[in-house]
């Protein structure tokens, strides 16, 4: 493995974290009984409104218990599994199918619920990171040098 697909590999992992952490917070959000203050601004930003919405779960499942387990897998495969000639493109797929995921929820922050959700945002732009640098290290995979 090259210099530049480890620090690709290093970097989707950090990112992959951030993102496990994310959507933690985002999970302690959505079971919470009581309101909290952490990201209410007025009319336009409100986590608690957007985690206990009823688009907050997908077959009763809570989006951020999906985050969380999706950001663990790429970091899975950031990590354990880097070497193997497969990883770069099972992290281009996963991160686009998770950055289509954020996409739609961030259209129905938009569009349905009318109120952005901090830690929704943050999480679309870790996604959003890593898939450009899987792109990358899909690229960089595919050289002849690389390797």
């Amino acid at each position: 493995m090259s210099n530049t697909a480890r620090r690709l590999s290093l970097a989707i992992a950090l990112l992959a974290v951030l993102g496990v952490g994310v959507s933690s917070v985002s999970l302690d959000h959505h079971f919470r009984k009581s309101k909290t203050s952490y990201c209410d601004f007025g009319e336009s930003f409100n986590c608690d409104l957007v985690n206990r919405s009823e688009y907050s779960t997908v077959a009763g499942v809570p989006v951020a218990l999906i985050g969380i387990v999706g950001y663990a897998g790429l970091l899975a495969f950031a990590t354990f599994y880097r070497a193997k000639a497969e990883t770069p493109a099972i992290l281009v797929l996963a991160s686009v199918g998770g950055l289509g995921f954020a996409l739609y929820l961030t259209y129905v922050e938009k569009f349905i619920l009318s109120v952005w959700c901090i830690l929704c945002l943050s999480s679309l732009v870790v996604i959003f990171s890593i898939t450009i640098l899987s792109v990358f290290l899909l690229v960089h995979s595919m050289r002849p040098s690389a390797g």
